[in-house]
């Protein structure tokens, strides 16, 4: 429509014209003549209304999932960080509580056997010494570790002090081939030389090639001159299997160490020596586990009815 003065006087008219109607069906209310007006026009309308709002509503719902997932995704990382400390911490507890094990162990051996002890953890494996078995502990010659120096566990003997540092110490292990450590017999004190195999393996050469000993028989360590470098009474390990060639003038035993090599943490260093040689007394306060008792069967027998 173009701009003239019919189109401006007209479009006032209109307005008036408006104007008027709604103060009329304001002024009525209930009674306004525009109600019956409303209701065709709700009715003409009503069905476009909410096809249209059927149409517009997912749109609607889309774009309220896309401004609610950032809201949903902090929530999830929220949760996923406090999940992963949890478990952080339920495994931290349960690493503290093994290594409380290891240590109430380990006390109870240094009591029985007497030995002084400086508590070490072990922070590496392999040495540069070119040792196949050796670890190396968190503490030196400024804790009072010397070269020489028994190293224990709960279980038993783990090996010997053979080089240290301010700060650390290496450690060869009692299943290293280069190891060598002697050994007394539980009860029967028959003596020995125990090296290592390697793995969970030793071999105990028995002086006496009549000795009687049999599987299960358990093994300490003899003791050194000036208990250098290994103190009398330390439990190395459990008999596996008997050599029983006749004739030799000594005997060859397989030993299983009680110590697993492949599982060390908590150590400890003998920096002062029994009083006295404990002999048997830390095998004692260490009981080997009691075989459980076969089942006993019984059989009923019924007696056959009399043929009277």
């Amino acid at each position: 429509m173009r701009d003239t003065r019919e189109s401006r006087l007209l479009l006032v008219l209109l307005i008036a014209i408006a104007f008027a109607l709604i103060t009329v069906d304001i002024r009525k209310g209930e009674q306004s003549p525009m109600d019956s007006a409303r209701h065709v026009a709700a009715s003409a309308f009503g069905p476009v209304e909410n096809g249209v709002s059927a149409a517009v509503d997912p749109v609607g719902n889309s774009i309220a999932a896309v401004r609610d997932s950032g809201v949903r995704h902090d929530r999830i990382s929220r949760l996923e960080a406090e999940n992963a400390k949890l478990k952080q911490r339920l495994g931290s507890d349960d690493r503290h509580r093994s290594r409380s094990r290891e240590l109430d162990r380990l006390l109870k051996t240094a009591g029985a056997g007497g030995y002084g002890l400086k508590g070490a953890q072990v922070i590496g494996i392999g040495s540069a010494q070119g040792f196949s078995w050796t670890v190396t502990l968190d503490a030196g010659s400024r804790d009072g570790i010397a070269r020489d120096m028994t190293v224990i566990n709960g279980d038993g003997l783990v090996g010997r002090v053979t080089t240290v540092s301010s700060s650390t110490a290496t450690v060869l292990l009692a299943n290293d081939p280069d190891f060598s450590v002697g050994t007394r017999m539980e009860k029967s004190s028959e003596l020995g030389f125990a090296t290592g195999r390697g793995g969970d393996a030793m071999t105990v050469q028995l002086l006496n090639g009549k000795a009687d000993v049999k599987k299960g028989d358990r093994i300490v360590t003899f003791g050194s001159r000036d208990n250098k470098p290994f103190v009398p009474g330390v439990p190395v390990g459990t008999v596996s299997k008997v050599d029983r060639t006749a004739g030799d003038l000594t005997r060859s035993v397989n030993v299983r160490p009680f110590v697993s090599f492949s599982k060390l943490d908590i150590v400890g260093v003998v920096v002062q020596p029994p009083r006295s040689d404990p002999r048997d007394e830390v095998l004692r306060a260490k009981k080997p586990p009691k075989p459980k008792p076969a089942p006993t069967v019984t059989v009923t027998k019924t007696p056959k009815p009399d043929a009277s």
